[in-house]
């Protein structure tokens, strides 16, 4: 008898952990995303963004060769290379897909309508159709936007407080990966009239069109350079900032980098929190949430970096007021 109810007990033991087993089998079990980002694998900022991603990710208790398996890849700004990324990603199959540029998000919105897609670094997600709102995007998209409509007007102000002689603004970028240029272009617009400044629309095609269009500004006095937001520049950034400093052409730029490398003075979104922030929505995706349920977030915090060193090379005297309410100021 002490036998059979000794049996009894280890068997109902036994039972009542099959159910835990099974739960802690099901947390460990390996999940898929994909990543495609627009940059270059060799941007020493699109690294750091990634890692930041990565390392919120580890902080959620996800953990690479573990419990996750990340398969990333890099269209470095070349349309065609995002056309067949975003096709070999989706063909994976994944449980979620980060998706970094606009360019990026438009491609994956074309190939998957289920897989769901969390994005940074997008402009206007409604305008694009990627989401039918704000609060409830509906579908399989979301994310974290990068501009606001304000932002332009934005770039022209701060561009006429460090060089007070800008008299025209060339605004550089390609159209084949900037297609949240008019978006922008409007914004400008508007303060362009309050701050008698000419804008001028400055396409580029390719790396060897930058230099005549930031030539043709330094012909004259008050040229001066916006540079927009957009793969192109991100990726040329650096040729762009030594052309501005060879032609003494005052420039703004739309993120920290690039004021960071050299650039005069930048004006943009904190992408390293954006891309922790999307972690996050990774997570809850991962966990069982549609992303259809969760809001696409508007940036909030803008990182504002003054280059003294290269005011000076300018021959531009920084407004104290200025320098104390920049983010950041480099000597």
């Amino acid at each position: 008898m002490m036998r059979r109810r000794s049996f009894i007990t280890l068997l109902s033991g036994a039972a009542a952990a099959w159910p835990l087993a099974a739960h802690a089998q099901q947390q460990e079990r390996m999940r898929r995303i994909g990543v495609l980002m627009g940059f270059a694998e060799n941007d020493p900022a699109a690294q750091s963004w990634l890692a930041a991603f990565r390392d919120a990710l580890t902080k959620l208790g996800w953990k690479e060769a573990g419990n996750l398996q990340i398969e990333v890849r890099w269209a470095a700004g070349d349309p065609d290379r995002i056309g067949t990324l975003a096709k070999e990603l989706v063909d994976l199959r994944p449980e979620a897909i980060f998706a970094q540029t606009t360019p990026v998000m438009s491609t994956l919105a074309r190939e998957t309508p289920t897989i769901p897609v969390v994005f940074a670094y997008v402009a206007d997600p409604i305008g694009f159709g990627f989401a039918t709102s704000f609060a409830h995007p509906g579908g399989n998209i979301t994310g974290f936007t990068f501009v606001d409509s304000t932002m332009g007007s934005k770039w022209l102000e701060l561009l006429k407080e460090i060089a007070p002689g800008t008299g025209r603004a060339a605004l550089l970028f390609n159209p084949a990966t900037a297609p949240q240029f008019k978006i922008l272009h409007a914004s400008i617009q508007k303060a362009a009239v309050s701050h008698a400044v000419e804008t001028i629309v400055a396409p580029v095609h390719a790396q060897d069109e930058i230099e005549g269009i930031i030539a043709a500004q330094a012909r004259n006095p008050g040229g001066a350079l916006i540079v927009m937001p957009d793969v192109f520049t991100d990726t040329n950034r650096q040729l762009i900032i030594a052309l501005t400093a060879r032609y003494g052409v005052p420039a703004i730029y739309p993120r920290p980098v690039f004021a960071q490398s050299g650039g005069l003075i930048a004006y943009g979104v904190d992408l390293t929190e954006q891309f922790r922030q999307a972690a996050g929505y990774i997570d809850r995706i991962l966990k069982g949430e549609r992303p259809g349920d969760l809001p696409i977030q508007q940036p909030t915090k803008f990182q504002l970096v003054i280059n003294l060193k290269t005011a000076k090379a300018l021959g531009l005297t920084v407004p104290l007021i200025m320098q104390m309410t920049a983010d950041e100021v480099i000597e």
